[in-house]
């Protein structure tokens, strides 16, 4: 009699746990949890291991690099500084294909596009940059700036260029400014309406402060907007494959 009775409640347990086990999944609770979703920007490494690679840059007179999305540097002498020339070179790893995005700046004192207003040197700048990305492993530099990296130019100044010498060139400047972008250095972002950059030659941009210092590959062009001088903040654009 306790026998049957033992076996009776163990019995009636076993049911109860089954039902519970069976409730507790149909509900989803001992459901793995699903993968997080990517971080935004991050370079994709799904097909294999990263790859370790190098970007030189020189700009006159500043710049920021982003692969896919993520900024990997910035120019350490700062956009106000007068006179910042300097390379710079940075690290990063990524798979094939990615996109390398540059936003460069050349110096102004002031939307008017002129600098050194009220000194005897007041004038228009003129800009420039240069940059070749190298496979770490290999040594083969994979990509450099030249005409086929898309350009779009946001800041132009001044568009009346005989403003050049006035004493007050914030009130006889004119300028012309577009919004940045949004997403601009996604590799998602649609660049088909840019325009391809300008190259132009060293005798023109007059590079120095740092650009001796880098061993450029014959494939590296120093490019810009269609006027060194008037256009003065530009984004740059290349997907490397």
């Amino acid at each position: 009699m306790k026998r049957s009775l033992l076996v009776f409640v163990a019995a009636g347990l076993l049911a109860a746990g089954c039902s519970s086990a069976t409730t507790a999944q149909d509900s989803g609770a001992s459901q793995s949890p699903s993968s997080p979703a990517p971080t935004a920007g991050a370079t994709s490494t799904s097909s294999g291991t990263g790859t370790g690679f190098r970007i030189d840059v020189w700009a006159d007179n500043w710049s920021a690099v982003y692969i896919d999305g993520e900024q990997i540097g910035e120019d350490s002498v700062p956009i106000t500084t007068e006179r910042s020339f300097n390379a710079e070179t940075y690290t990063f790893d990524a798979q094939m294909p990615f996109t390398v995005s540059i936003e460069a700046m050349d110096f102004k004192e002031t939307d008017s596009g002129i600098e050194y207003i009220g000194k005897p040197n007041q004038q228009m700048g003129d800009g420039g940059i240069i940059a070749q990305i190298t496979d770490l492993a290999t040594g083969e530099v994979v990509a450099a700036t030249d005409a086929d990296w898309k350009s779009l130019v946001v800041q132009r100044a001044p568009l009346n260029t005989d403003c050049a010498d006035d004493p007050n060139p914030d009130e006889t400047c004119e300028s012309a400014t577009v919004d940045i972008p949004a997403d601009w250095t996604s590799p998602e972002f649609d660049d088909s309406a840019w325009v391809a950059a300008t190259e132009w030659s060293p005798a023109e941009v007059d590079p120095k402060g740092g650009y001796e210092e880098v061993t450029w590959d014959p494939a590296a062009q120093l490019i810009w907007g269609t006027d060194l001088e008037v256009d003065n903040t530009i984004l740059l654009r290349m997907t490397v494959s």
